[in-house]
């Protein structure tokens, strides 16, 4: 079995880290009713026995000790690591597996890249390696940030950066909540931006969040809960969005229902690592067949049900409603609608008792809705995980290489060109060691070649569609 180390930086990504820790525990708890460490719990935690003091050592068999999760908390601000320390999930976290400053970013990509990013390089390096030590097969390293504030977007590609010079071999999907048009944080979109260009460089997939989009669907949720338009078959808290029944107890947050959306996508996508299935999907796989062209690497996400099912039998028509619910704009975590869009390729990540007839079923039903490119028709990908998530009997989550993602760029270049053109709030930055205005320009010439990518193949769709002949095979 592989193992992966979650790398969460910044306000915001620490904030989803804590979520899907604790959700993962939970799920783990479910299935794992003998407290014995075993090969689904090893992929995230290690087992370590702490009786005698010190670090402890590691128990690769038998029963559970100390869980503890294999991941590197950082922050420039102490505030939220401190919070996740003094909480409930306190004892999955090994102390020396943490790196704060006190005086935080200030929201400024420059301060979180050049400035701490070259002050804890080090420390960053020598925490990654112990961490990497602790894995028999590492496979994976899952980056969790935000793009606007200037930890989570400067501090946190510098991580990325890091990670392919010292582990170029290993895997690097991040995960980046992208702000609204409307972010408290005028400084965003040059932060956005400048981050951009390094996703563009040195991750193997990104999965673009938008916070708009999040809202919208915690909005939708609790619109329809409360009307108690879903009926009696709906459990009041969606466990997508709700954090009842989980180990954390204080107030929830305003942003914790929007943090649990992004934790769920998370588990679905390491499901196939963490549990069996009859058509596992590995991790390495997704960036594979999913990324034809190396810049190319934005996956748009969508999960469904988005609701808590109450009843465990789900009949056949609802499970088809699933997957054309996946391809819906209302399910997407970015602002985008696919179906009108060019898809690349096409993952399904399906959870629970689903049969691979039933996947092919749907597929089939949906594929003359869905624009493929010419040269890969048959693009889909897709796996099967047994265990479905805590509180549902199924779940489904779409990954797709599709050119909706185009139009978030574009907005957001826009965003950046109304900043730059101006010059305004340039002197917070080139004040910087080591920032110079040529990062900006380098950065918008990034943002626009990607936006081209996308644009030329757009170019390609209103063209007819042809379908390759088969091979015919004389009797």
């Amino acid at each position: 079995m592989t193992q992966s180390v979650v790398v969460q930086v910044g306000q915001c990504g620490n904030q989803i880290g804590c979520r899907f820790w604790d959700l993962a525990l939970r799920e783990h708890a479910a299935v794992n009713k003998k407290g014995i460490y075993d090969e689904a719990l090893s992929s995230f935690f290690r087992n370590v026995d702490t009786r005698n003091g010190g670090d402890g050592a590691d128990i690769h068999k038998g029963k559970i000790f100390s869980l503890k999760a294999r991941a590197l908390l950082i922050d420039m601000e102490e505030g939220v690591v401190n919070e996740i320390l003094q909480g409930p999930l306190r004892d999955v976290f090994d102390s020396k597996q943490l790196i704060t400053d006190v005086s935080g970013s200030g929201n400024n990509w420059a301060v979180g890249h050049k400035l701490y990013g070259y002050r804890y390089r080090e420390h960053i390096v020598e925490k990654l390696r112990r961490t990497a030590e602790h894995c028999d097969c590492l496979q994976c390293f899952f980056i969790i940030h935000s793009m606007g504030g200037g930890t989570g977007s400067g501090l946190g590609t510098f991580v990325l950066n890091v990670l392919e010079d010292e582990f170029p071999e290993v895997y690097r999907f991040v995960t980046s909540v992208y702000p609204s048009g409307e972010d408290d944080v005028i400084t965003s979109p040059y932060n956005s931006v400048l981050a951009m260009k390094e996703l563009n460089e040195h991750a193997d997939c990104v999965l673009p969040i938008e916070n708009e989009s999040l809202f919208s669907i915690v909005s939708k949720i609790h619109q329809m809960t409360s009307s108690g338009k879903l009926g009696s078959t709906v459990k009041q808290n969606s466990l997508l969005t709700s954090s009842a029944g989980s180990i954390k107890t204080e107030q929830e947050k305003p942003f914790d229902a929007m943090n649990n959306i992004v934790a769920n996508l998370l588990l679905n996508l390491t499901s196939s690592a963490r549990f069996e299935g009859s058509l596992n999907m590995d991790l390495n796989e997704i960036s594979m067949n999913l990324v034809p062209f190396p810049r190319l690497h934005y996956l748009v996400s969508s999960l469904t049900p988005l609701y808590t099912l109450a009843d465990v039998n789900v009949p056949s028509r609802r499970l088809d409603q699933m997957f054309s619910d996946a391809f819906s704009k209302d399910h997407q975590l970015i602002q985008a609608d696919p179906k009108h869009s060019l898809y690349l390729a096409c993952a399904l990540l399906v959870r629970g008792n689903v049969q691979v007839s039933d996947l092919r079923r749907n597929i089939e039903r949906l594929k003359p809705s869905l624009h493929f490119v010419s040269w890969n028709q048959e693009g889909w990908k897709t796996g099967l995980c047994s265990v479905p998530p805590v509180g549902h009997s199924h779940s489904l989550l779409a990954l797709a290489n599709n050119t909706c993602v185009k139009p978030t760029f574009t907005e957001l270049k826009d965003r950046f060109m109304k900043l730059y053109k101006k010059k305004a709030h340039l002197h917070h930055y080139l004040h910087v060691d080591g920032m110079e205005q040529s990062c900006f320009s380098e950065a918008i010439s990034s943002l626009s070649d990607l936006i081209e990518e996308y644009n030329q193949l757009d170019a390609t769709k209103s063209a007819p569609r042809t379908y390759p002949s088969r091979l015919k095979i004389a009797m």
